[in-house]
């Protein structure tokens, strides 16, 4: 029975939404720091930095909203701070000057990233009672 305790552990964690922005968050953080310090790429950590964590602390900000639409509007935030994210990590991807970059963990951060915004894109379509 342990077993079957893990395994809807597991499932839980990766529908979570606001435990996945957090784990997101943190691999945001991983990442930026293993960018080269110089001027080329202070843009790129500092947005990313602002946008990947900023996706969890508005999904937080939304737990303690005083109403629905209230809720909403965060998420509506949070969808836009993953949709910045996105940006930002396809123009590090697409760069051809940037040949610094770890472009298997840039990939990783990228799908994390969609897989997300995906999330809560779906999220806020149930909200507003929208068909998916």
């Amino acid at each position: 029975m342990p077993k079957l305790k893990s395994q809807n552990q597991i499932l839980n964690a990766k529908s979570d939404t606001k435990l996945r922005a957090y784990h997101f968050a943190l691999f945001v953080i991983a990442f930026v720091a293993e960018l080269p310090d110089t001027k080329l790429y202070w843009v790129f950590i500092d947005q990313l930095l602002r946008a990947g964590t900023s996706i969890g602390a508005n999904i937080v900000e939304a737990k303690s909203s005083s109403s629905k639409r209230e809720f909403i509007k965060y998420y509506e935030i949070s969808l836009k701070s993953a949709n910045e994210t996105k940006y930002w990590l396809c123009l590090l991807r697409d760069s051809s000057k940037l040949k610094e970059v770890n472009r298997d963990k840039l990939q990783k951060v990228l799908q994390e990233a969609v897989e997300l915004s995906n999330m809560i894109a779906s999220a806020l379509l149930t909200m507003k009672g929208k068909k998916i």
